[in-house]
């Protein structure tokens, strides 16, 4: 078993990672000039990496060791519900804590929802797709060059091998781009989550938002993956219904801004 990919997608892999660092750096950039402070977006890359990919983390790996994680697995509908309220639960409570701790000096500024929201987001696309693409496209061309099973010992190169040809079979030059756009819309996403959450922070009488948030980001990721495992429609219909979802919360998240913002 020897994976391989193709040069254009190399290529293409490359600038989807440099995108997706492109784009929270840009939005630093353009929130910045808004008038939104710059420490809300590393605690929204901080917060991100603490609530969802350690704490989230280690409870997701600890349930899948267990009889109840068979059991979430071997039901999609149920894998959807449990993966979307744990997401919901724990990045919305990170965002929540945040807010009403490390930023709550900064409460007064209500362009810092839209600043934290791209840090939180923007580090994000950079874990899932900068990250993983560099490391199994640079994993790829050792493998390809013969100095991988150099510096991996052979028993390790037997499970290795698999995961790098089961990407290779996942990637296509398409795939990539759509990887992109999903990055995109994920961001939004994060961003109007966070317009949510700091009312609900800011403002006692519009706690609900902090509840109503968890529920739509439980929704959000809910539908993605019941749309994609359960149905198995294809990444563009996928892409498509979680553009209508990103679009209607959006608006709600600009609805809300408007309405409480001072």
């Amino acid at each position: 078993m020897s994976p391989d990919l193709p040069v254009l997608t190399l290529v293409l892999m490359g600038a989807a990672a440099l995108i997706c660092v492109a784009i929270p750096i840009v939005l630093l950039i353009v929130f910045k000039k808004k008038g939104a402070d710059v420490l809300p977006f590393f605690i929204g890359c901080a917060v991100f990496f603490l609530f969802a990919l350690l704490i989230e983390g280690l409870i997701n790996f600890a349930v899948s060791r267990s009889p109840l994680g068979e059991k979430i697995s071997g039901n999609m509908i149920l894998y959807g519900v449990y993966g979307g309220l744990m997401a919901g639960i724990f990045e919305e409570t990170g965002r929540f804590l945040a807010f009403r701790t490390v930023l709550k000096r900064r409460l007064g500024n209500d362009k810092n929802a839209l600043m934290y929201g791209a840090g939180h987001g923007g580090f994000e696309a950079v874990m899932l797709i900068s990250v993983n693409y560099v490391t199994y496209a640079a994993l790829i061309v050792m493998n390809s060059l013969g100095t991988l099973s150099k510096i991996v010992p052979e028993e390790a190169m037997e499970q290795v091998l698999p995961v790098l040809a089961a990407f290779t079979d996942l990637t296509s030059p398409w795939l990539i781009l759509l990887a992109v756009v999903e990055r995109v819309l994920a961001i939004t996403a994060h961003i109007s989550f966070s317009v949510f959450v700091w009312f609900g922070a800011k403002s006692k009488k519009r706690r609900y938002l902090f509840p109503a948030a968890i529920l739509l980001h439980a929704l959000y990721d809910f539908i993605a993956v019941i749309a994609a495992q359960h149905f198995r429609l294809p990444a563009l219909a996928v892409e498509g219904i979680v553009l209508l979802i990103t679009v209607l919360i959006a608006l709600g998240a600009y609805g809300v801004y408007k309405k409480c913002h001072e």
